[in-house]
């Protein structure tokens, strides 16, 4: 379909999840603002992603719906229809998201060809997610429109309470003054997370002038950031509970953050924080930190790395990508890293 962007008053950017996933689907936002100054756009994706595009200067809403928690599809449908979109830009492109694009009325509906689901759309990606970064794979959309890129840098936007309130929680844990090393030994995916023990062995080889600052987002995370902080000792703290944007402005007043592939990752690296990302299943490529003061470590002894594998037991060489990464050798890395990036 030919595409008129004179046509086009209101446009809708769907993104389901996950946090990480919508991080780096943000440029497709600025993107779309600079080509629709006067265009209402907006985003739409599951609450618990809410956070992370709240302030964003250029969107107009946030919208959003809860999976398995009494939202219905139909009615779901019905809002976004009745909502009159000239253009959806579906950058999920699952069975739920194609079908509110097709049912959506809007004139121009763009997608990725994924099997069946591309019947959703009348102008059609095609998709490079085992090809370039996931944030290139979103702006692929943005290419398919006919129109120039002029960002491809995610971005969350934290005001002044974020960063006074990371000010204060530094100041009454006594973190001020010290080099403070953030760990996020927390993961979506079992076979992403590197292992407790690994955690503890790593925070006990930083001086003991420094700090160890543990990281956690749900109960049962909490748990194995106070068994960590509970082994390593007295120079280990764990964060308050915290929401999205608080926990990046504490990630952005570390000196480094040592982290498994999830969202805190990603808030790490786009505000600028030396970051150190541990990867296994995952590729680093396709959805690993871009700045240039970030390290990807990984046990580089497998060619099996990148199997995209989420359970453990599904692994047939017994999750050796974690289990044999070893703390020394990870140490090691950090050190040289942190003397480049002080």
């Amino acid at each position: 379909m030919q595409f008129d962007k004179n046509r086009v008053n209101k446009i809708l950017i769907i993104k389901q999840g996950a946090i990480g996933d919508v991080l780096l689907s943000t440029p497709v936002i600025e993107n779309m603002r600079h080509h629709f100054p006067e265009a209402e756009i907006n985003y739409l994706t599951q609450s618990y992603c809410r956070e992370v595009l709240m302030g964003n200067p250029y969107l107009n809403r946030v919208l959003t719906y809860d999976i398995g928690k009494g939202d219905s599809s139909y009615c779901l449908i019905r809002n976004i229809h009745d909502q009159k979109y000239e253009l959806i830009i579906d950058l999920f492109g699952n069975p739920r998201t194609a079908i509110i694009t097709f049912n959506s009325d809007a004139k121009y509906r763009v997608g990725f060809r994924f099997g069946w689901r591309a019947l959703a759309y009348n102008i059609r990606v095609k998709p490079r997610g085992g090809e370039v970064h996931n944030v290139e794979f979103n702006l692929d959309a943005v290419r398919a429109l006919g129109l120039e890129v002029i960002s491809n840098t995610p971005k969350i936007y934290l005001n002044g309470v974020h960063t006074e309130f990371a000010d204060m929680f530094f100041n009454s844990a006594g973190l001020n003054g010290r080099e403070v090393i953030g760990f996020n030994p927390s993961g979506t995916w079992p076979t992403k997370v590197w292992y407790p023990e690994k955690w503890i062995e790593l925070g006990k080889m930083f001086p003991k002038d420094s700090r160890i600052l543990l990281f956690w987002g749900y109960d049962k995370e909490k748990e194995t950031a106070e068994k960590i902080r509970s082994a390593i000792g007295e120079n280990a703290v764990l964060i308050p509970e915290v929401n999205l944007k608080y926990m990046a402005a504490l990630i952005k007043k570390c000196n480094l953050f040592v982290t498994n592939d999830t969202g805190p990752m990603h808030f790490s690296w786009i505000t600028g924080t030396n970051t150190a990302a541990i990867f296994g299943p995952t590729n680093s490529h396709l959805q690993g930190p871009l700045n240039k003061n970030s390290i990807v470590l990984k046990n580089e002894s497998l060619s099996c790395l990148g199997c995209n594998l989420t359970q453990i037991t599904e692994c047939p060489n017994s999750h050796k990508c974690m289990k044999e990464l070893d703390a020394a050798i990870i140490y090691g890395k950090l050190m040289e890293f942190m003397r480049l990036h002080r």
